[in-house]
């Protein structure tokens, strides 16, 4: 822990007790600490984290030379990459000024020290480093993260948030349902990095793995149970152990299989393929999928009692149209991503961007945001990413233009909500009404006033 220091916090590692002393009579304006050699310095900078560095390159053991002063310089920007190192040359002035800035110094200064100049430096090092501070307190503010890594500022996977956070160090089985590309694997991630648990997250698509070798996928064999078992394998239960195993697209589990499944959440211990001794596993589940279970269970396709232990908390993930606002908070992310790793000229989005994005429906949830954003900084010409680099087809730029007055908002969202209504009572009007907590003749009103179709 790292003791808190009134104001500004200057660290001056310099040998010389004389200057050491003129330096912080120099700099009253701000804490002064000092130290004579690495090793203290590395010391003050763990202990008040001060925000900009005086550094004489000629230390002890090498006072004649600049070996331990880089040495130093190295290992304060390695521990606080942020903190404003300004270095003292006396050594081959020229060559020592230019390689500390190359390895990252903020700026430096000759011997005989100018205290007047060294003094605008360090104000000017002091604020760059608090500019650059507020720059990302509000870049983490605004970048909308909760649960450490997931993007989103809409309310219904604010309260998916703050489900995941409720039951993450409870210990039940978590169900995820929603469609693909919502983000099942990042929320079940979540699950295990905020339930406290020891051992790792181990995944496993369910789906993607043929029916045959599923079973040896997730309980693992012994040496000579098939043809071709030359040696042992550890299934994903056991290397789950401690920690979290996701079941993703539990759905496609066949059912000969779910019947062991069921076995080891209810008892906790598994028989690996071959073995005859039960072996003991700590291990969570959590599953996801984007299939009905319950239809399935009508249709004889998945196992009830499998199905209510797996369900103890069930999280319904909205998709991305769903989620208002969300689709331009993550392309904004994924162009800062995308931009560092594939086109670094590209900067920003074009209006007719940000007004695309905002009304595109995302049938592939954020999966084919992504995929979107990465082929657009690729192809992008120019430092802004336009509507016609992110190839939706077919869109109109400007139907995401905000609406020309409050009664047009309305009249949009009205629309919406009664669409939805009707779609999910299949145009029972008492039903829609009911949802939308109005009276039946309330609704039929809107229904002429809109010209919809009832």
């Amino acid at each position: 822990m790292t003791d808190t220091l009134p104001g500004n916090v200057l660290l001056v590692v310099e040998d010389d007790e004389g200057l050491q002393r003129q330096l912080k009579w120099a700099h009253e304006s701000c804490h002064v600490l000092c130290a004579s050699d690495r090793s203290e310095a590395i010391e003050m900078l763990r202990a008040h984290e001060p925000a900009v560095v005086t550094l004489d390159l000629g230390l002890p053991p090498d006072p004649d030379g600049t070996s331990e002063g880089f040495a130093t310089l190295e290992a304060i920007l390695r521990l606080k990459p942020d903190t404003k190192v300004i270095v003292a040359t006396g050594h081959g002035a020229h060559d020592s000024a230019l390689r500390a800035i190359a390895l990252g110094a903020y700026d430096y200064y000759r011997k005989p020290v100018d205290i007047d100049q060294l003094g605008l430096i360090v104000a000017r090092a002091f604020q760059l480093h608090a500019l650059e501070a507020e720059n990302r307190r509000l870049e983490s503010s605004a970048d909308g993260k909760v649960l450490g890594s997931m993007i989103t500022a809409a309310p219904a996977m604010l309260k998916v948030a703050r489900t995941i956070e409720r039951v993450a160090t409870a210990d039940v089985s978590v169900m995820l349902l929603g469609a693909s590309g919502t983000g099942k694997e990042l929320l079940a991630r979540a699950v295990h990095d905020q339930s406290g648990r020891k051992g790792g997250f181990v995944a496993i698509n369910c789906a993607a793995i043929p029916e045959n070798l599923l079973e040896a996928e997730l309980f693992g064999y012994e040496r000579g149970a098939f043809t071709g078992a030359v040696k042992s394998n550890i299934g994903k239960i056991e290397l789950a152990e401690g920690g979290t195993l996701f079941l993703d697209e539990v759905g496609d589990i066949p059912l000969p299989l779910q019947v062991k499944l069921l076995r080891f959440i209810q008892e906790r211990v598994i028989e690996r393929i071959g073995g005859r001794s039960p072996i003991a596993v700590d291990t969570r589940i959590v599953c996801a999928t984007h299939q009905d279970l319950e239809a399935m269970i009508t249709a004889g396709r998945f196992r009830e009692d499998l199905y209510y232990r797996l369900a103890e908390i069930v999280v319904t993930i909205p998709s991305l149209a769903e989620r208002p606002g969300d689709a331009v908070l993550l392309a904004r992310h994924f162009l800062n991503l995308f931009a560092r790793e594939l086109n670094a000229s590209v900067k920003s989005f074009a209006p007719d961007a940000i007004a695309a994005i905002d009304s595109h429906a995302w049938p592939g949830n954020v999966r084919e945001l992504e995929n979107r954003l990465k082929r657009a900084v690729i192809m992008a010409d120019g430092k802004t990413i336009g509507a016609g680099d992110l190839d939706l087809g077919g869109g109109n730029a400007n139907e995401g233009a905000l609406p020309i007055n409050l009664r047009a908002a309305r009249e949009i969202a009205d629309r919406r909500a009664i669409h939805q209504a009707l779609t999910r009572t299949e145009h029972n009007i008492s039903g829609a009404a009911k949802l939308l907590g109005i009276s039946r003749p309330t609704l039929y009103d809107l229904i002429k006033q809109y010209s919809l179709v009832s």
